[in-house]
């Protein structure tokens, strides 16, 4: 189903929501944080200083309404390759973010190891995942299921592309999710392109959020460019979580406004006349209006909070790009034993 505005509720939507000026602005400033470090990977990617870039640039309110939902440093994160604003909006200093896109020793991800876009932070509880699309989805749903056995009160977040729903692992995940009701929080970013597969020709239903019915699971669709709205609904879906009554899947329905990754170009299955008018509807604008309208932002607020990030991707460009490449014999300590003694029968006496 989609989601609608609460019936009958007068007061401004982030009052019915009990989110004060300063949360809000929150939630501006990761949005605008993250397309500020995005446009800097572009950059860098083309000016070759890092390999490969992939964007949010379109998903921030998604990301960044059903993050701040989450009990940050509590709760589990198992963000998607598109997932900046997700792991900024978790916590992660942008430093971290731009040593992924570096590839550099302390990446705290994988230490160099992973293509930039694996996002993983332990401290927050930000789980690294795979290059294979959907894989993280059975488990996070594990995560939550090992959560409910040893009775922790934790809700566990996974965020995925339209196109993993299109795996074995998305229905897996959602079926052991349903059949055990697990506290975790399934959520779709549907920016209708699975690279370059429109919806049309990778699933036969309409929505994603109808699939859930398979599984007995709630299924959600919510405009995913309405951050309040993204906020809204996961933060009952959350809550509904953590009180035990399982999972659900949400669909925020959004648009990527730039090529899939820095490898793609999207001119080949996508006219420019339709990113266009999707661009008209972006996200960071449309929050930006609602806020000057409730008297909650002006011009001058809103260059500040753009020069401080701004300074904050100088200041983490900077910082990585000052850090130590990994060390090229460290590629196999993850892989190979080091210093493991014979089995016993390899040293039987001999004649």
């Amino acid at each position: 189903m989609m989601s609608q505005a609460t019936p009958g509720t007068l007061a401004p939507p982030h009052e019915a929501l009990s989110l004060d000026r300063d949360a809000l602005l929150e939630m501006y400033w990761y949005m605008v944080l993250s397309r500020t470090l995005d446009q800097r990977g572009w950059l860098l990617h083309r000016q070759g200083r890092i390999p490969f870039h992939i964007s949010a640039m379109g998903h921030e309110a998604a990301q960044v309404g059903s993050t701040l939902a989450f009990d940050r440093g509590v709760d589990w994160f198992n963000p998607y390759y598109r997932g900046v604003a997700t792991a900024l909006a978790a916590g992660t200093p942008p430093a971290a973010i731009m040593k992924a896109y570096y590839g550099k020793a302390d990446d705290p991800s994988s230490g160099g190891r992973q293509m930039p876009g694996h996002y993983g932070y332990r401290p927050l509880n930000i789980v690294a995942g795979s290059s294979s699309v959907g894989t993280h989805i059975p488990q996070a749903v594990g995560m939550a299921w090992a959560a409910r056995y040893l009775g922790d009160r934790v809700v566990v977040h996974a965020s995925f592309g339209d196109g993993a729903t299109s795996k074995g692992d998305f229905h897996e995940g959602l079926n052991f999710a349903g059949i055990h009701c697990v506290p975790c929080v399934l959520i779709c970013e549907n920016n209708q392109y699975a690279i370059s597969v429109p919806l049309t020709k990778q699933m036969p239903t309409k929505t994603v959020a109808e699939r859930a019915a398979a599984y007995n699971i709630p299924g959600i669709r919510v405009d995913g460019n309405d951050v309040l709205e993204v906020y809204r609904v996961t933060k009952e879906a959350v809550d509904r979580a953590r009180r035990g009554d399982g999972p659900t899947l949400i669909e925020c329905f959004t648009y990527r406004v730039v090529p899939h990754s820095s490898d793609d170009d999207d001119r080949t299955y996508r006219s420019r006349e339709e990113v266009e008018a999707w661009k008209q509807r972006d996200p960071i604008d449309r929050f930006r209006r609602f806020l000057e309208e409730h008297g909650l932002l002006d011009e001058e607020s809103t260059r500040e909070i753009r020069a401080r990030a701004e300074q904050a991707a100088e200041d983490a460009i900077r910082e990585a790009e000052a850090a130590p490449d990994p060390a090229p014999e460290d590629a196999l300590i993850p892989v190979w034993a080091h210093q493991v003694q014979p089995a016993p029968w390899k040293e039987a006496p001999r004649g």
